[in-house]
């Protein structure tokens, strides 16, 4: 049964995340032609919204204010963003349905579906240039580590060069660059928003990490037992891209296994920043560990 303190937080969070965005896209992105439109396409495709909802909770999980996550939220949903629409052309995963809608390459086409991935990748970084100025040079820096050839590219490039042979470790060690570095990021953008020192960043950088664990986890279960519909995207993608996952290296009920054990590494690192019981920062890992989209 749902959480109704988790629900009415996730509702809250995810309208944070659209003020966001929208305030942010307005601020940085071109205000009309196929550019604009193609990008919008795929910022305002509905979401979970989950990256920028970790900036806002641990922006206030450590005594921070909302207004100032507002920048690294979008910054961070527009980088993702740009991930999905490259992720989906058909030079890396030919996908043709990404958030419930076809993808944008379907719709603009390849080229400029490749070019309005570029613009959001750069419009990111604008949007957190507007964050306050004694945080912008350490958000910047977190945010393109963890994008870029050391983090999310990196992952990217060995998820598609692993063999289904491969093994639990190697699939873990890339779920935490492909997936992880990101959702890390985000947690530590919501940290820096809240002017946390460097332990606590510390501290925040282990949650992060667990979710993304488990996250993709539950990712790797859902594309073999999902509904496309509740979903929003194809399953059965990685069996038929022959890609290395959980469930291809450990089985069904192994991948559930790993789930579970990511989820109580969030819960105990959860715990290790104060969050309560009550405290969203929990319910979320358990929101994330039995989800079914």
């Amino acid at each position: 049964m749902p959480n109704a303190a988790l629900e009415a937080w996730l509702a809250r969070a995810r309208a944070f995340a659209q003020r966001s965005v929208e305030r942010e896209f307005a601020r940085v992105a071109p205000s009309d032609g196929p550019l604009a439109e193609a990008m919008r396409y795929a910022l305002f495709a509905p979401g979970k919204r989950l990256r920028p909802s970790l900036v806002l909770l641990v922006c206030e999980g450590l005594g921070g204010r909302e207004e100032d996550a507002v920048c690294a939220a979008a910054a961070v949903e527009m980088l993702h963003t740009y991930s999905l629409v490259h992720d989906d052309l058909p030079c890396m995963d030919d996908d043709a349905l990404r958030r419930g809608q076809p993808t944008c390459h379907v719709v603009f086409g390849e080229a400029l579906a490749l070019l309005a991935g570029d613009a959001l990748l750069t419009a990111a970084f604008e949007a957190l240039a507007g964050a306050p100025s004694e945080i912008v040079a350490p958000s910047v820096a977190v945010l393109a580590r963890a994008a870029g050839a050391e983090g999310m590219v990196r992952g990217q490039v060995l998820d598609l060069s692993l063999e289904a042979t491969a093994t639990e470790r190697q699939v873990v060690d890339m779920h935490a660059l492909k997936t992880g570095a990101l959702l890390c990021a985000a947690c530590e953008l919501g940290a820096l928003a809240a002017r946390a020192g460097a332990a606590e960043r510390e501290r925040v950088r282990v949650f992060g990490a667990a979710l993304g664990a488990l996250f993709q986890a539950v990712d790797d279960i859902l594309d073999v037992v999902g509904d496309r519909a509740e979903i929003g995207k194809t399953p059965g993608k990685d069996e038929k891209l022959a890609r290395a996952t959980l469930v291809r290296t450990s089985g069904l009920e192994g991948a559930r296994r790993a789930a579970e054990r990511t989820a109580a590494e969030a819960a105990e690192a959860a715990r290790a920043l104060g969050f309560g019981p009550s405290h969203e920062g929990l319910l979320l890992v358990e929101h994330l560990l039995t989800r079914t989209r």
